[in-house]
């Protein structure tokens, strides 16, 4: 099944977001729709066994999206994913915030995570706790 929720995120530089996302995160660019000058004006992108978020542009000036930024997402992922992140954010132009390392989310048990930020300071937890349920 596809995924439902999908997180709406504005850059201002949505291409190098997009980069970021594809090349440190392991995304893949579904769609990705440029405007007239070439800049990436919407993008999809996915994650390995579930996942969509959209990303746009600051330029973005109406309806009710206009003047969003970005913010904080987490991903679950396995554990390989976490250590993969990490290795590749400083070259995909992010920052490391918080190596790997265990963890204890307030509703699960042990898990393991690490915190990055991408080129605008939006930060992304890549963790293996899945969620209560």
């Amino acid at each position: 099944m596809r995924s439902t929720v999908w997180p709406v995120l504005h850059y201002d530089d949505p291409d190098a977001a997009v980069r970021f996302l594809v090349e440190a995160g392991g995304f893949t660019a579904e769609v990705v729709v440029r405007g007239d000058g070439g800049a990436v004006v919407h993008a999809e992108l996915t994650r390995p066994g579930g996942g969509t978020v959209l990303v746009g542009g600051t330029a973005h000036d109406d309806g009710v999206h206009a003047g969003l930024r970005s913010g904080a997402v987490y991903v679950a992922c396995p554990a390989d994913d976490v250590d993969a992140v990490h290795r590749r954010t400083p070259a995909a132009g992010g920052t490391v915030v918080q190596a790997p390392h265990g963890t204890s989310f307030a509703a699960g048990g042990p898990a393991r995570a690490c915190t990055v930020a991408d080129p605008e300071g939006g930060l992304w937890t890549f963790g293996t706790y899945p969620g209560g349920g």
